[in-house]
């Protein structure tokens, strides 16, 4: 009954679309978007070479062959064995450029997750109930953001150690501040309409209240967030296992490719470029993803 009254109360914008109509609204834009078209395409390529890696490798990317050492892509005189050539192990670039998308994409989606959850559940917290809760969480915030990213992670992964798990963990914890304050802001604006009302009078718990009626009307703005931060925690491990407080430096990833090849620059240049080419894609996808959701979910632009 709760629900049903406090559906009925909200604005044509505050009602989370649902069912066929969200699918349908989805698919609409969809076609019509060039740029969301694009970001799918990039994202699909990335996803299947992190999935189908083992069948997609030509060669093992852990295989050391000295013998063959700093050979340059084929289209500049190399061999077609090793089509973007091998790193100064003999090591074959494109097998570990293919074999890094796991890496990138794990951290990327397990960071984001727990970025979001941490985020949003705090953000729901702050702008619901306010006051001091409100303002110890806010200050928290605040005191995050006072400290340069690579600097506070530096420290946390320096106190914790490098590995996959602690850098999840560092972004993760890193990550929430953008979740919190978006959320919180919505939640403050939301928490005074006449269906948060009307769920409270009908005798609704604060949970029953904000799980049912202020989180579905939040969920897009979290779910647009997320599409970004994934590409901003892609480019952030790279930076992390770039400075050696990554992942394992025998696990192929595109930072530490990138750190690798930093010194064969000038003259071995596939060992670097093409991790960073991987790099660029996948987050251009990511960022065009993310757009295209931005505008489909924004209220003021939508039909």
């Amino acid at each position: 009954m709760s629900e049903q009254l406090a559906d009925t109360k909200r604005s044509p914008s505050e009602r989370p679309i649902k069912g066929d109509g969200l699918w349908k609204k989805v698919r609409i834009s969809f076609k019509k978007s060039k740029s969301a078209w694009l970001g799918a395409l990039l994202v699909g390529v990335v996803l299947t070479a992190a999935v189908f890696a083992p069948a997609l490798a030509p060669h093992d990317p852990y295989q050391q062959d000295l013998s063959s050492s700093l050979r340059p892509p084929v289209w500049d005189g190399g061999s077609s064995q090793h089509p973007l050539g091998t790193d100064h192990l003999g090591r074959d670039v494109l097998s570990r450029v293919i074999y890094g998308s796991r890496i990138s994409l794990l951290v990327g989606f397990c960071a984001c997750l727990m970025a979001g959850t941490v985020g949003t559940t705090l953000g729901l917290v702050a702008g619901y109930f306010g006051g001091r809760v409100d303002d110890l969480i806010m200050r928290l915030a605040d005191i995050q953001l006072a400290f340069p990213f690579i600097l506070l992670a530096t420290a946390i992964m320096f106190v914790l150690g490098s590995g996959l798990r602690n850098i999840i963990l560092v972004l993760g914890i890193t990550g929430w501040v953008i979740y919190g304050r978006v959320v919180r802001g919505q939640v403050l604006a939301l928490r005074e309409k006449e269906f948060i009302e009307a769920s409270r009078s009908l005798g609704a718990t604060p949970f029953r209240t904000l799980t049912r009626h202020v989180f579905p009307n939040v969920s897009s703005s979290v779910l647009v967030i997320g599409t970004l931060e994934i590409a901003r925690f892609i480019i952030s491990e790279a930076s992390l296992t770039f400075l050696g407080l990554g992942v394992d430096p025998n696990i192929p990833t595109w930072g530490g490719m990138l750190a690798e090849g930093r010194q064969y620059l000038s003259g071995q240049w596939w060992i670097a470029t093409f991790p960073g080419v991987a790099i660029m894609i996948t987050v251009l996808g990511l960022n065009l993803l993310g757009d295209w959701m931005r505008d489909l979910f924004d209220p003021r632009t939508a039909s």
